[in-house]
């Protein structure tokens, strides 16, 4: 029996995740345990994840530091003591959060064989702490699982053993098909009085976009902005609201006529608002992968993005967090119905069992 210890630690980890336990049956010689280190671990971020996936963690770490390189230097003992309880052969960490490298480096200090879903995603922006935590973890795997052809390049530039990289496609795809039709029976539109391709649907939550004064003075007037052109609908990210509140901004988004202002929604809500959205306008990562299967227009208000095929192929345009850019773009799309794109290669909701084929031989 060959143990495998999956370590997650945020919602985006969750949803990568969720069809291995599932598929166990098919693997007889695979034992699989999952463990939540504990990076977002309240009900709105991750619980009611765990509860609409039916997923019960295995192991689950309670933190105590909040601060970065705290919370990170917790992590990573409290997993190699979890490492050391279950004696994995192989441990899996998916993404580029802080609870993935800590995994990953817990479990090479310890002689455990690692796997890093979601590996070889470049931004090349080394200001952002996802893109370094990305970089240490695959210089420490040994097997390396990829999304999409980019991936690939980006290691074996780094000098990656080609040998070790797998082309799986996106684990991410593998709970949106598997969870379609719960997806589908979301009340969410019906909940808030909103019609499927009448809305614009809005994500922000990336500090350079809401943690200074001044950039969010520009988020607030950018949804002022889209409220004069379609009902837009907005999943306030705790970082967000805290943010807004502070300077005194988010009473101007609450009384905003034309905004519907959401707390932070459940995986199946959340999936529908992006599969009957006229637009999605976002400074996430996972959101363009979502759009671009669904094949929903995506402008993603950063410089550089860690998925380039979703822009090359899928339904995803960079742009600059600029009103006037982004109400041109808006209009674009709604004139000539663009931005539809296609769907990359192999993401096709079977990911999950190519990195099961691949870890039992």
């Amino acid at each position: 029996m060959k143990k495998v210890l999956i370590s997650i630690g945020t919602r985006p980890n969750t949803i990568k995740v969720t069809q291995f336990k599932k598929l166990l049956p098919k693997y007889p010689a695979l034992d699989i345990k999952l463990l939540h280190t504990g990076q977002h671990y309240d009900h709105k971020m991750a619980k009611v994840f765990f509860e609409q996936f039916d997923l019960v963690p295995d192991f689950q770490i309670s933190l105590e530091h909040h601060d970065p390189l705290g919370q990170s230097l917790e992590m990573t003992k409290k997993i190699g003591k979890v490492i050391e309880s279950y004696n994995p052969d192989i441990l899996l960490t998916p993404g580029d959060v802080n609870s993935t490298f800590s995994a990953a480096y817990a479990a090479y200090k310890l002689g455990v064989t690692v796997g890093h879903i979601e590996s070889g995603l470049r931004s090349f922006d080394r200001s952002m702490p996802e893109e370094i935590n990305r970089r240490m973890t695959d210089q420490i795997s040994d097997i390396h699982f990829t999304t999409e052809s980019s991936g690939r390049e980006n290691l074996v530039n780094e000098g990656i053993d080609p040998e070790s990289i797998h082309f799986v496609g996106n684990t991410m795809i593998d709970s949106l098909v598997a969870f379609a039709d719960q997806i589908d029976s979301s009340a969410v539109l019906d909940n808030n009085g909103i019609s499927s391709g009448e809305y614009y649907l809005l994500t922000f939550h990336r500090p350079s976009n809401v943690d200074t004064r001044e950039s969010q003075i520009k988020l607030v007037n950018l949804v002022k902005m889209l409220c004069k052109t379609r009902k837009c609908v907005f999943p306030i990210h705790p970082r967000t609201e805290k943010s807004l509140d502070k300077n005194g901004l988010l009473g101007d988004l609450r009384f905003q006529s034309n905004l519907i202002l959401l707390p932070p929604l459940a995986y199946f809500e959340f999936q529908k608002l992006i599969k009957h959205a006229r637009i999605v306008i976002t400074d996430s990562g996972g959101i363009q992968e979502e759009t671009t299967f669904q094949r929903i227009p995506c402008l993603t208000l950063r410089e550089n993005t860690e998925r380039p095929v979703t822009t090359e192929v899928g339904s995803n345009r960079l742009m600059e967090f600029d009103e006037k850019a982004v109400q041109l773009a808006c209009q674009e799309i709604e004139d000539r119905n663009a931005l539809i794109g296609e769907v990359p290669p192999l993401w096709d909701g079977k990911s999950t069992r190519r990195i099961l084929d691949v870890l039992s031989r």
